[in-house]
């Protein structure tokens, strides 16, 4: 096996380029993570590299200790050319570091809720770019677990690892239908609080401290109306401009720290 490649016709980096597919990602239970932040961030959060693909003339110096990190685990690592890397690269300005690494999971039944979750479900959301900021904030929120409901984009998309800074690796995350998704939270007796423009209860006035699950839509259709009829409460985000709706990366994140809010306060409560 090469450990460089300096010929962009060569096999392996038509490997590479082909997992930006999501058939060839699901055929090898694999995904891309591209960028040195990202990078660490994944292996900080236990995940264990195939292979990386890594250049000198890009990678900073400071930053070459991860080579050697990556090699302790037991992965392939292959240094490519600048020609090579570029090619491989989706990023416009690539830093040098392209690792292959297991798909996240996305079974249901693997989540581990606790005595107080706080889930964040996204129903019909199909921008990885929403779904990466998304995970963002749920990370720095401390969420239990984001779930995609009706899912349309994988949780191993590049673009949706990119924009999650590598934090769909430190967030459980998971995938089902919208059906076993609601039968699935109130198996475990977890209520859902729906966020729609029609509400009249703000997201202020709802009880966030207990067990939850936050369901945001997509921007086009919102939820659908099986989360609408079995919500516990629902909720709107104020608006008092002119535009009368926000993105849903934007709604998710004002919902999740208007809970964290609610429970640090009940926390700080004697």
């Amino acid at each position: 096996m090469p450990t460089e490649l300096t010929s962009p016709n060569n096999p392996r980096v038509k490997e590479l380029v082909a997992l930006r597919r999501r058939r060839s990602r699901d055929s090898g239970a694999v995904t891309l993570v591209e960028g040195h932040a990202e990078l660490v961030l994944a292996l900080d959060a236990g995940v264990r590299p195939r292979a990386l693909f890594w250049c000198p003339e890009l990678a900073q110096r400071d930053q070459l200790g991860t080579v050697d990190r990556v090699a302790a685990l037991g992965a392939e690592v292959v240094r490519l050319s600048r020609p090579v890397f570029e090619k491989v690269a989706y990023r416009q300005s690539p830093d040098g570091w392209l690792a292959v690494v297991p798909a996240p999971p996305t079974d249901l039944g693997r989540l581990v809720l606790g005595d107080r979750p706080l889930l964040l479900v996204c129903e019909g959301v199909e921008k990885p770019g929403n779904l990466g900021a998304i995970l963002r904030t749920a990370d720095a929120a401390g969420v239990t677990a984001v779930i995609a409901a009706g899912p349309v984009t994988d949780w191993g998309n590049p673009n949706l690892v990119r924009a999650s800074k590598g934090t769909v690796f430190s967030v459980p995350v998971a995938s089902a239908g919208s059906a076993e998704t609601l039968a699935w939270l109130a198996e475990r007796s977890v209520p859902v609080v729906a966020a729609t423009p029609e509400a009249e209860t703000l997201m202020v006035d709802a009880d966030l401290t207990g067990p939850v699950a936050v369901a945001v839509g997509s921007e086009k259709d919102g939820l659908s109306l099986p989360w609408l009829e079995r919500a516990r409460t629902r909720v709107r985000i104020p608006m008092r401009g002119r535009v009368d709706s926000l993105n849903v990366a934007t709604s998710a994140a004002l919902l999740v720290y208007e809970a964290l809010r609610q429970r640090m306060g009940r926390e700080a409560r004697p």
